[in-house]
């Protein structure tokens, strides 16, 4: 598009001369004009052809990105209606808990996904397109806005002038009073620009950048939130321990071992200190936590990159984990986040021979509850099979099974060859049962004692994105700061023989201006600015 004032080649779609600002839609000359990114083409709004220019125009609309926000802002409500799934207890099934707990609806919910929704492909995928379509406006608006307020032109077609929302018109200015005007400018912290005796007064052009910068801040977010699922950036993993155990720490790649020495719990009312909260305490009627703890060896692994190598472990540091003190270690915090008191770590039974009345005893036998034995062969020619095992056992529908995988009520099936046999007797042992599996058996097998121990719970966290994260949401108060409490303002002084036209622009606050404007024609004859929307004159305060 030729400027039929200068000449000069403007991009299609341009509605003021990017060099002399006259209006090349010469359609309506008394319409205010559009100053939105002072008429610069903007591309989303000029081309249309190619698959390029869809996507982009796709992605550059603001209805397209308050769409995508507002779809996120619905998901990640209904994320919060029930728990997500790393904050139900770690030991249940999820596909049971959520029903169990919140009827049909939490089946629903879980079926849906929403128990694992900020981590799903889909919540993913949207934030991801919100990130590109800020980036897309961002470039579409900004770069044109950018080049048409790097390159103002103080020199203005008087149409551009006359066109504007705040104008002065003025008859008879000397010299010397345009002149005392522009130093007042200057103390007001404008900058001015001249050419040809036309002058371009501006300040605050920093706080136009300020949309631009919360869409950059935004960015910034969203890529660290993203990076959360890029492996070794984001880790939030939990570990069970039992005292006297050995175990991998997550996400070391088997580097790294962690060795529970013991646990230790205190409850308040232990200590004479703690006599104060005893109102207190009497209150809850139950144990209070003081303090809770695991004392841990933590060791690396020298031989870890030598193929089929056993684990030569070696003391990297020790010490107690606590609430609120973790461990670090390779870059992982280890918190302590629970307990299970008391959980079973061996039983040790008795098998009888039943004759009569009485009851001879035969063998003993110690079944290790975490890696329990199949089968246990005595001297005297008995066999004692292991058929089934539930670790954490109930009855559901009349079928024996397994709550979880921790013996907290082992149940048991025996078999019982007797020397000799190959048909064996079956026993069903529990916590308080025992149930021979046929009335005319020979055999009894009795629970005689067993062991307990404690295990820890500990959470093991890393977040490399939390600083992106926060950087971002920092650079996003300063757009919001830099583009709300800061108006940008532009004065452009046309004169024309005995007259002066200044016209008045800024991107807010245009009641601010006027009142500036009175302020600097205070005791000149310069007009004040008449607000050509409405035709009236901003009559200074009396």
């Amino acid at each position: 598009m030729k400027c039929g004032h200068c000449g000069t080649e403007n991009q299609t779609g341009t509605a003021i001369c990017n060099n002399c600002g006259q209006p090349l839609d010469n359609k309506n000359e008394t319409k205010l004009l559009n100053m939105r990114y002072d008429g610069a083409a903007i591309r989303s709004k000029t081309r249309n052809k190619s698959f390029v220019d869809k996507v982009w125009n796709f992605f550059s609309s603001v209805k397209i990105g308050v769409t995508l926000i507002a779809i996120a802002l619905i998901a990640s409500a209904l994320g919060t209606v029930y728990p997500q799934q790393m904050y139900i207890p770690p030991t249940v099934n999820p596909s049971e808990y959520y029903e169990q707990e919140y009827g049909i609806t939490g089946l629903i919910y879980y079926q849906l996904g929403f128990h694992e929704l900020y981590s799903s492909w889909w919540y993913m995928l949207i934030i991801a397109l919100i990130g590109i379509s800020i980036f897309i406006v961002s470039i579409d608006r900004g770069v044109p806005l950018y080049k048409a307020l790097k390159n103002q032109n103080p020199k203005r077609h008087p149409s551009f002038i006359k066109r504007q929302k705040l104008l002065s018109h003025t008859v008879h200015v000397t010299q010397e009073e345009k002149e005392q005007f522009i130093e007042r400018l200057k103390k007001k912290r404008y900058k001015i620009y001249e050419k040809d005796g036309h002058i371009l007064a501006e300040k605050g052009r920093f706080s136009r950048w300020g949309p631009y910068v919360n869409h950059f801040g935004l960015i910034v977010f969203l890529i660290g939130t993203l990076l959360r699922f890029v492996p070794g950036m984001y880790v939030d993993e939990f570990l069970w321990i039992r005292e006297g155990d050995t175990a991998v720490i997550p996400a070391t790649n088997q580097e790294y071992y962690i060795e529970n020495h013991d646990f230790i719990m205190d409850i308040y009312g232990q200590d004479e200190e703690d006599e104060k909260f005893a109102d207190a305490l009497e209150q809850t009627g139950s144990l209070v936590p003081k303090n809770f703890q695991t004392d841990v060896t933590i060791y690396k692994d020298d031989a870890k990159d030598v193929v089929g190598a056993q684990p030569e472990l070696q003391e990297v540091q020790s010490g107690s984990i606590r609430v609120n003190q973790p461990i670090k270690v390779a870059g992982l915090t280890l918190y302590q986040d629970s307990y299970q008191q008391n959980e079973f770590q061996s039983m040790s039974f008795k098998l009888h021979e039943v004759e009569d009345s009485d009851e001879v005893a035969i063998a003993e036998l110690t079944v290790d509850l975490t890696d329990p034995n199949k089968e246990y062969q005595f001297d005297n020619g008995y066999t004692i099979m292991l058929n089934e095992y539930f670790p954490d056992y109930t009855m559901e529908n009349g079928v024996p099974r397994s709550q979880t995988n921790f013996p907290r009520n082992p149940g048991f099936v025996f078999f019982v060859y007797p020397p000799g046999e190959t048909d064996p007797e079956v026993s069903f042992l529990a916590i308080g049962q025992n149930i021979p599996g046929d009335e005319t058996n020979n055999y009894k097998l009795s629970l005689t004692g067993f062991d307990v121990r404690d295990v820890s719970g500990l959470s093991v966290k890393k977040d490399l994105t939390l600083p992106i994260v926060a950087i971002g949401a920092i650079i996003f108060l300063i757009g919001v700061v830099q583009g709300m409490y800061w108006p940008h303002r532009r004065m452009w002084i046309h004169p024309q023989e005995n007259e002066l036209l200044i016209a008045c622009h800024t991107n807010k606050n245009w009641y601010g201006l006027t009142k500036e404007f009175e302020k600097l024609t205070d005791g000149t004859p310069i007009a004040n600015v008449v607000d050509q929307e409405t035709d009236t004159e901003m009559e200074p305060d009396k």
